[in-house]
């Protein structure tokens, strides 16, 4: 199979390229447009591989996009413009990337005869849940630019289904950790903060619930997703580990060797949801999927990649957005 991904060099998408890569069974083309959390460093692992072709461009292109999708099977779409953060400073940029980039991509996908199209989404568009968990078919509430964005791709990539037949499936999954997240995100943020000694920002009283999926997980459920799931369907990767911001920071604290004398409270988010849960029953029942990796052991392994690689993250963490 040849496999078109898109934001192939940012943190979810290259960890699934270097999963597909590191196989050995396919063949893959990257497509990215290298913008602030975009990093060729991200798949140096795989660069030399006999089957990877990297390509720099922006999704909302379509001539560009229209060239490199010729010839692909599938195309896994990750490619997005993702932190809550900017989307509240200026959403624009949002609603260009996630909306119309996803629309130039979905109809190259139709003229070149794509045989499946995986849509990578977020837990985000439900907006919040008090108790329970989301399923699948729960209607539609986001709370940000970004979620709105997110979930205004999502319907366009349904109606492609619907309307014109294109192979399309959806996931969306919950909060997402590993090495190679941009230091924008909570936990690589707050943790090469405290391996250089300065502060790190808790929005509100801390109390804001997330559940937390190991990147490594979440690729190998998109893969399951992109090999047996059925057209026209949303499927959930959730982590299942649910925390509150307070009680993560917790155990950032301790595994950077720090305290809460290290915290400033800052005031909470505009429109801050307060929980997510996904239900994961529909891709356990149907796929067989459960995420394998706990989640202490994989925050440990998290946060010794960062100790062990500030080369890789030293520049861009003097530009991200701070928040958590």
């Amino acid at each position: 199979m040849r496999i078109l991904v898109t934001g192939g060099a940012g943190f979810i998408g290259s960890a699934f390229v270097r999963r597909l890569l590191t196989g050995g069974a396919e063949r893959v083309t990257v497509l990215d447009a290298l913008t602030y959390s975009g990093n060729l460093a991200n798949l140096a692992p795989v660069a030399g591989h006999a089957d990877y072709a990297f390509v720099r461009g922006d999704i909302r292109d379509p001539d560009t996009v229209s060239r490199v999708m010729a010839g692909h099977d599938a195309v896994v779409h990750f490619a997005a413009e993702s932190h809550v953060d900017r989307s509240i400073a200026g959403a624009l940029p949002f609603v260009s990337t996630n909306v119309q980039g996803t629309q130039v991509l979905l109809d190259a996908a139709l003229r070149h005869g794509v045989g499946r199209f995986v849509h990578v989404s977020t837990d985000e568009v439900y907006g919040s849940i008090d108790e329970g968990h989301w399923r699948e078919d729960q209607p539609l509430a986001p709370s940000s630019p970004y979620s709105a964005s997110k979930a205004g791709s999502d319907l366009l990539a349904l109606a492609c289904h619907r309307t014109h037949g294109l192979d399309v499936v959806i996931t969306r999954c919950s909060n997402n950790y590993g090495p190679y997240q941009y230091c924008e995100k909570l936990i690589p943020l707050f943790v090469t903060n405290l391996l250089q000694g300065k502060r790190v920002p808790l929005y509100g009283d801390g109390g804001n619930v997330r559940e937390w999926l190991h990147v490594d997980d979440h690729c190998r459920g998109i893969e399951t997703v992109l090999r047996h799931g059925r057209a026209g369907e949303i499927y959930h990767i959730g982590g299942g580990a649910e925390l509150t911001n307070r009680e993560l920071v917790g155990r950032l604290l301790a595994a950077c060797g720090a305290d809460w004398s290290a915290v400033d409270h800052v005031a909470d988010r505009k429109g801050h949801d307060r929980r997510y849960a996904l239900s994961a029953e529909k891709i356990r029942d149907e796929l067989g999927f459960a995420p394998e990796i706990d989640f202490t052991e994989g925050l440990a392994a998290t946060v010794a990649w960062y100790r062990e690689n500030r080369d890789w993250w030293r520049a861009p963490a003097a530009e991200a957005v701070a928040g958590a």
